[in-house]
Order: structure tokens, then sequence, then C-alpha cells
């Protein structure tokens, strides 16, 4: 990549990424994902520093993927309350161009949403060629929210021979051939799930409920959801296990440490971009003489007195 700051080093980022990664096939285990851990030798006022050079290189990337405009870039954010993904997007695409990031923050879905199939709105909110997405939860909330809470399914208008317990099983099929779809046609996928504990999710709750200007961040709504800890976590394993995929891998990132979170978070998207290598259009000769005569052009003109 010409004209540009040299780019960190691959291999380094692939190494400290690896142990995020799930490996497509594989029987997740949360278990497994320490949420509290930070690295063997990376602390906080390093990871600040590795963060905005970080930043630095997306953008350099960012302004190359949105010139080449063939292809786009598709970061999914799924986590439980209080992990952090709304900080997370703050620091980490704070150095990117707004004209060629979008964020996606889906809700519950309206009706009109719900008179259309699941992925609807979600193949609406891609982000277009050139263009980085953000997607603030997401397709996945379908087999997660839904799939705890029993009663959201009842009330969906589907038929009620689709609403079986193959149910879950059929989405994930479905959610990875959509994934594919989009990556056949030039939309990169990464998805990241921010793990933070039972125990930090609680301190976060109580500081939201102590502080004034965080008191807008909670809802009694937050222990209710916090009371299916057990059944979420069944749901995200599943998830997880069948969804992983080599065109739309998943990460599982350690959330006790936001500081850490941030970091790795950049490191996957540097990754990526990296690995897609977005290059600036190649002019043709005839471009290239335009070029030329119009510097002459301007070159010959005289500064007003």
């Amino acid at each position: 990549m010409s004209n540009s700051e040299p780019l960190p080093d691959k291999e380094r980022i692939a190494r400290f990424i690896k142990r995020f990664q799930v490996e497509p096939g594989s029987e997740v285990r949360l278990a497994d994902y320490d949420p509290a851990y930070t690295g063997e030798l990376i602390r906080k006022k390093e990871a600040r520093v590795m963060l905005e050079e970080g930043i630095q290189f997306m953008a350099d990337l960012q302004d190359r993927l949105y010139a080449e405009n063939v292809r786009s870039l598709l970061l999914v954010l799924q986590a439980r309350d209080a992990a952090g993904k709304d900080s997370t997007i703050k620091h980490v695409m704070s150095g990117l161009n707004p004209q060629g990031t979008h964020v996606t923050s889906f809700k519950q879905p309206s009706t009109g949403e719900l008179d259309q199939d699941y992925l609807w709105r979600i193949h609406a909110a891609m982000p277009e060629r050139g263009g980085i997405g953000i997607f603030n939860r997401s397709h996945y909330e379908e087999v997660l929210v839904v799939r705890v809470h029993p009663d959201i399914l009842a009330s969906q208008p589907l038929p009620e021979s689709l609403k079986g317990d193959d149910i879950w099983q059929r989405r994930f099929a479905q959610i990875n051939n959509f994934e594919q779809h989009m990556a056949e046609n030039g939309t990169e996928i990464v998805k990241v799930f921010l793990n933070v504990s039972r125990e930090e999710q609680r301190q976060r709750f109580l500081e939201r409920i102590e502080r004034p200007d965080k008191n807008w961040k909670f809802s009694a709504g937050d222990i209710h959801e916090r009371g299916h800890w057990d059944d979420y976590t069944r749901a995200y394993e599943d998830c997880f296990s069948h969804t992983c995929t080599a065109w739309a891998p998943w990460y599982i990132v350690p959330a006790d440490h936001k500081w850490f979170t941030r970091l790795a978070v950049g490191a996957i998207l540097v990754d990526k971009l990296m690995e897609m290598d977005p290059q600036y259009p190649a002019l043709d000769e005839a471009h290239l003489q335009e070029l030329e005569q119009c510097r002459r052009l301007l070159e010959a003109e005289t500064e007003p007195s």
C-alpha cells in the first residue's frame, strides 16, 4: 500500500486476536473465555497509545475502501446489558470519516417490520459499497432475546407450524446463508460479542443507579433481563456454535475492562481491513493526461493583482 504510513505488524495483530476468535464448527462454552483477561504484557496506558495508532491506520484504510467503492465492511456488536457497546463504538470509530461510516442500533421491531421477514430490516441497513457499517445489536436478537422469551415468538405473525422447536436451527441456517450471500456480494463481516462477567455487570448497574448523569442508562427491565443470565448464556453458546463461519467469524472479546475491550475490537477491525487491502482506483492513460493538462492550466494562472 503506497502513499501511506507503514501498516502495523499483521502477524502480531493476528496473534493478539486469535485467542478471541471462535473456531468455525466448534462447540462454544463461554466459561472458556475470561471476561477479565487483559493480556500478559499490555497495560492500560500502552493500550491507549496502541488504540490511537490503530485508529489512524483504520482511517487510512477506510479512505481507500471508500475510494475503491467495490466492497464494504460490517461489524456486528452483540452483548449483554452494560457490556460497553456504545462506548466501544464511540472510542474505536472516533477517527473514521462519518461520510463512510454508519451505525445502526436495532430496537424492538415495529409493527410494520414484523409484517416482513426478520432479515428484511437487516438487509436494508447493510453498508453500501465503500462503507463501514456497525450494527449495535442485530439479526441475532431473533435467536437470543426471542429464544429466551418464548412469548415474543408466540406473538410474532408467523404460521404456527413454523414455531416449533426446530425454529432455532432453521434460523441459524438462514442467517448463515444470508451472511454468505452478503459476503459473496462484497460485504466482509466480522461479529464481536463483548463478554462481560455477571459481577462486572452488577457493578456497572449500581454505578448507573448512583450517578445522576448515568441514571438515564438504567431501566428496571435491565434487572429483569439479568434474571435470565443462564438462559442467555445457553442461547449465546448455541448461537456461536452454529453461526461462526469462515465468511462471518465470531470473536468473543473480554469486556470487564473497557480499555482492553476497545483495543481488542480495534485490532479485529484493523486486521480485517488489512486483509481486505483496499486500493485507490488506478487511472487510465486518458485520465492521467487530463490531470496533467489541468495541472498545467492551473500553474499557468497568474495571481490577481
